[in-house]
């Protein structure tokens, strides 16, 4: 079973308490849903159209767990303290090779 990677870029932020409440509640609810944080930070490269934006890397065992993760109570409380304005951001959920 191929794993899978959420991988989440932030545009902009708006609200860095928001953010914060956040990633206090998103980083266990993941974690406990699988998720293995392999990166997180600004780029130390961005090539070609990229853009130095904070960027998540989430390792997860396969696709389903990861969808089910971003499904889960304790993700979608994490979601509830960032609120609709706090930030723009991108999240891709891809299965690996």
């Amino acid at each position: 079973m191929a794993k899978a990677y959420w991988i989440s870029t932030y545009q902009s932020i708006t609200d860095p308490q928001a953010l914060a409440a956040y990633a206090q509640l998103a980083g266990p609810a993941l974690s406990a849903a699988g998720g293995r944080f392999l990166a997180r930070g600004i780029p130390a490269a961005a090539k070609e159209h990229g853009k130095a934006e904070r960027t998540v890397l989430i390792e997860f065992d396969s696709l389903a767990a990861a969808l089910a993760a971003y499904d889960s109570p304790g993700y979608k409380a994490a979601l509830a303290a960032l609120g609709n304005n706090a930030v723009v951001r991108d999240i891709r959920i891809i299965e690996g090779a």
